[in-house]
């Protein structure tokens, strides 16, 4: 059995669902991953920023365009009266839990029950289409089996255990359709994956059923080896490794979830990168497999802060790499690169919420600089410390640019530099000119 996600774009007009559906009913056997249409997530948060607010007028009026849109697109899509009437009747009880918001108390758990509906309905409306085909499919309700435990993690034990049984109950179809993103809590709480989570709800399902492929249908030809909406000319790269890919969507390829490639190479499952628009084009297939190619693509991650902190002294210096260490730890805040010395250590982090607190408390033992607007860099590929000459291109390429940081040998798959936010597009572009001039690559 294959797994199959679509994102929003993918079925966010009457046509692209349609296409979609043409695109999944083969005889296959198949769950398909559906996120919500294009734009209904962001008009449901700014629904719950209206709720939470007390702006009931507001409120009001971005419930009654939303529910009048996906009115006018159940219409659309179906034409037998029976079958669209059903359809129409579900948005309408998906909504009035919109409406009772208004008049009820709003917490953080009502935020994340009102977005839920977008990927609800979304899913809905396809599984109708579908009946109206003839194609027999089964919707399953993600909140029957996605979970996450007491610490937000996904919970795959309790996902394969409560998958398989769904399953066996509906043994002989061949066809299921289900909502990424959403998910319930430790506490059965309605809760989210985060942005994007849609690709790691699909990773989670094809670990807990041992999928035969894992493939993520979006709107551009798979993974490219630099950003396309900065540089001209990028090309689709046709494969890849499991680190290579988890460290490009870590670093900032928007077109995979950084948290979805672990599940898929804990079981060895492929995963495709696909273009739902163009069907027909290779994509870019990720797998344990490691090819020759040194340089593979080139990602940027934006809004990164860079901190140096300076050792007074106090502590010896492995003291003071564990204080560091362990006070990031306690304020969970991931270290996206680091370097260091025995006095000094250089930290760029995506998240802000907490280095406050935690230059607070490292101020007894070292001096602190901070820096906002960084960007990281990253050259992906196959790096092992034998392969020679590499290194030295990427940083010829880079001569005229103010580097902050300089990070490699952490992995075999990566060099990342950190410069100024304002000297990344530059960045991509040399770096680009220089690694992928006919023939380098290799």
């Amino acid at each position: 059995m294959k797994v199959c996600k679509f994102g929003g774009t993918s079925i966010g007009s009457v046509e692209r669902m349609k296409n979609v559906a043409n695109l999944i009913s083969d005889n296959d056997p198949k769950i398909v991953v559906l996120s919500a249409t294009a734009g209904t997530t962001n008009h449901l948060e700014k629904i719950a920023s209206h709720l939470f607010n007390r702006e009931i007028d507001e409120a009001h009026d971005e419930i009654t365009r939303l529910e009048f849109k996906f009115i006018d697109f159940a219409n659309e899509l179906l034409e037998d009266d029976c079958i669209k009437q059903e359809a129409i009747d579900y948005i309408l009880d998906r909504f009035r839990r919109l409406w009772k918001s208004i008049r009820d108390t709003f917490t953080s758990a009502d935020e994340k029950e009102i977005v839920a509906q977008g990927e609800l309905i979304s899913t809905a409306l396809m599984s109708f289409y579908l009946k109206e085909q003839k194609r027999h499919n089964v919707l399953l309700s993600a909140f029957d089996f996605m979970r996450t435990g007491p610490e937000g993690e996904p919970d795959l034990e309790y996902i394969s255990q409560h998958l398989q049984k769904v399953l066996q109950c509906n043994k002989g179809i061949s066809l299921f359709i289900t909502q990424g993103f959403i998910c319930k809590n430790a506490y059965n709480e309605t809760d989210n994956l985060k942005r994007g989570g849609s690709d790691y709800t699909a990773s989670l399902i094809g670990a807990a059923i041992n999928a035969e492929e894992i493939q993520i249908w979006t709107d551009i030809d798979g993974m490219h080896n630099n950003d396309p909406r900065i540089i001209k000319n990028t090309t689709p790269v046709k494969k890849l490794s499991f680190e290579e890919a988890e460290r490009l969507a870590y670093f900032g390829a928007k077109i995979l979830h950084p948290f979805c490639i672990a599940p898929a190479r804990e079981k060895n499952i492929p995963v495709r990168l696909l273009n739902a628009m163009e069907p027909q084009a290779e994509g870019t297939l990720i797998s344990k497999a490691q090819d020759d190619n040194i340089i593979k693509a080139i990602a940027a991650k934006d809004s990164v802060f860079h901190i140096k902190f300076e050792s007074n002294n106090l502590l010896r210096p492995y003291l003071f790499i564990s204080k560091v260490f362990s006070t990031f730890a306690k304020y969970r805040t991931p270290l996206c690169l680091l370097t260091s010395s025995n006095t000094a250590i250089s930290i760029a982090t995506d998240r802000n919420e907490t280095l406050t607190h935690i230059i607070r408390e490292l101020s007894a033992y070292a001096t602190a600089c901070l820096e906002d607007h960084m960007s990281i860099v990253s050259v992906v590929g196959n790096m092992k410390w034998q392969f020679t000459g590499f290194e030295a291109r990427i940083m010829e390429a880079l001569k005229d640019i103010p580097l902050r940081m300089i990070s490699y040998g952490s992995t075999n798959n990566d060099v990342s530099v950190v410069v100024k936010a304002v000297d990344k597009q530059k960045a991509l572009q040399a770096l680009n000119d220089a690694l992928f001039a006919p023939g380098y690559a290799k």
